[in-house]
């Protein structure tokens, strides 16, 4: 698309994973079955976190909310990543492409807020236990996911707005497998100060500021973990916190990297790319059913549940 003497980009090109068709057809069922197990395992954990009344505690509501954001997340991003694959042109339209950017980045936010609240719930549930169901009552509970969703919501809007005014007049191959911010920002024409400024400045608050909360909240459990002197009351303390602590780590671990640091378009990135958008969702349903107890219980008496016929 021309305007005057300017040319602008109306289309991107994505990055092919592999330009081998066997290879591309092998990846293509790997990714379906993934994908398939991901909405499976987070949708079965809403169904038993709803059905269950055992499961009806803070702690379980904040899941619920975590395994319909790591569902939607990967539909974000997997069923474009399927149909390239099976596409002879890997195009993406300029407004499907800052559509992704936006609910990518709202969904990271989303989730980053969602982890840190977690771990204010464990850090109440085990530092004050007497206290725990009156601190964490109903609508401090529906307060701090609203306020989750609400950060999420402005941390893709802002950031995508400002990238969009960026003037963007070729090359227009992203080096990546979806759209996501740092790529696509390395094609603009115009300077990106503003909206390098803009992802820094969320990365600190949302990703920081998350970050040291999730720190204080699990210093304190510690701490309080090792003043306790029955090993068996330690040991249900770190089994009760060690698979959101695993999340955190899976989620720190990959997202922020990719996007606290200068992109290079390396391999490196498309890997942690692919486990922190294809990967993790699929990990974070099976770390919290494997590892608790509380749902693998509900979980049984959920399929032991017969229909009663009436007559």
């Amino acid at each position: 698309m021309e305007m005057g003497n300017i040319t602008t980009v109306a289309v991107f090109v994505l990055l092919r994973l592999s330009n081998n068709p066997k290879t591309q057809a092998l990846l293509f069922v790997l990714f379906l079955v993934i994908y398939l197990l991901t909405l499976t395992g987070n949708l079965l954990m809403l169904l038993v976190i709803r059905a269950d009344s055992c499961l009806h505690t803070p702690m379980y509501f904040f899941l619920s909310h975590l395994s319909f954001l790591d569902a939607f997340f990967s539909s974000i991003i997997v069923p474009n990543l399927l149909q390239n694959l099976l596409s002879t042109w890997k195009t993406i339209s300029f407004l499907q492409c800052f559509t992704q950017i936006s609910l990518v980045l709202f969904s990271g936010a989303t989730e980053a807020c969602l982890l840190s609240v977690m771990a204010y719930d464990r850090f109440q549930a085990v530092c004050h236990p007497l206290l725990y169901m009156v601190v964490m009552d109903r609508k401090v509970c529906t307060g701090l996911v609203g306020a989750s969703w609400a950060i999420g919501i402005g941390a893709g809007l802002v950031n995508t707005l400002l990238l969009a005014q960026q003037h963007f007049c070729g090359p227009n191959l992203i080096h990546s497998f979806s759209c996501e911010l740092p790529p696509v920002l390395l094609l603009a024409c115009s300077d990106p100060y503003i909206s390098i400024a803009s992802i820094l400045t969320t990365a600190v608050v949302v990703g920081l500021g998350t970050f040291v909360l999730l720190l204080g909240s699990y210093t304190c459990i510690i701490m309080t973990a090792l003043r306790i002197n029955s090993a068996t009351g330690r040991s249900k303390i770190f089994s009760t916190c060690s698979s959101h602590f695993l999340v955190v780590t899976i989620y720190y671990g990959s997202g922020v990297f990719r996007y606290m640091t200068p992109a290079s378009n390396s391999a490196l990135e498309q890997v942690l790319s692919l486990q922190y958008s294809v990967v993790t969702p699929l990990l974070n349903p099976f770390i919290y059913s494997l590892k608790n107890q509380d749902v693998k219980a509900a979980l049984r008496r959920m399929l032991a549940r017969r229909p009663r016929l009436t007559f």
